[in-house]
């Protein structure tokens, strides 16, 4: 019970690391950052693909469905675990208390920006909304399904930490 409130306890989160206007935090944060980041973004792509296959009014909608929902265990399973792995060693491997900021590398970043531009250009394309549901559903469940290893790590990390 103790970790658990401890999580909320918000003068623990920001952290003065040299300068006040540092915005540092315990980098066990980072990870929760980071799975909460992807849940988030896992919501806002499943929503989107579900709101243009309600659109669709057909018979095959669950094909979509089921499609996308394949696809997002391939991508869970061959793809984004490998990257969720990758990420708790490197935030693992950040000083005790580091900047907010550093939920991701740089290099995510730069990722992001080009995921972000390429999803603005999809939407604004000719493909049907209904193709575009399976591969927004397929990383989008992908997201979901993998930001379960940020949280659970997290999760344990708040329970040791609230056992001693």
């Amino acid at each position: 019970m103790k970790a658990i409130i401890s999580v909320f306890n918000l003068k623990h989160w920001f952290v003065d690391n040299d300068s006040k206007y540092k915005p540092a935090v315990k980098r066990q944060y980072l990870i929760l950052i980071s799975g909460l980041m992807w849940v988030a973004i896992g919501i806002l792509l499943n929503t989107l693909a579900v709101n243009w296959l309600s659109e669709l009014h057909s018979n095959s909608t669950w094909l979509y469905i089921v499609a996308g929902v394949i696809s997002a265990l391939i991508i869970h399973h061959f793809g984004f675990l490998k990257i969720v792995d990758k990420n708790l060693g490197r935030i693992k491997s950040l000083d005790p208390k580091t900047c907010v900021f550093a939920f991701m590398s740089w290099r995510s970043y730069l990722l992001v920006i080009i995921m972000i531009t390429m999803g603005l250009v999809l939407r604004q394309s000719q493909i049907p909304r209904y193709l575009l549901s399976v591969l927004y559903i397929g990383i989008g469940l992908a997201l979901l399904l993998s930001s379960i290893r940020y949280l659970r790590v997290f999760i344990t990390i708040a329970f040791k930490a609230g056992k001693r």
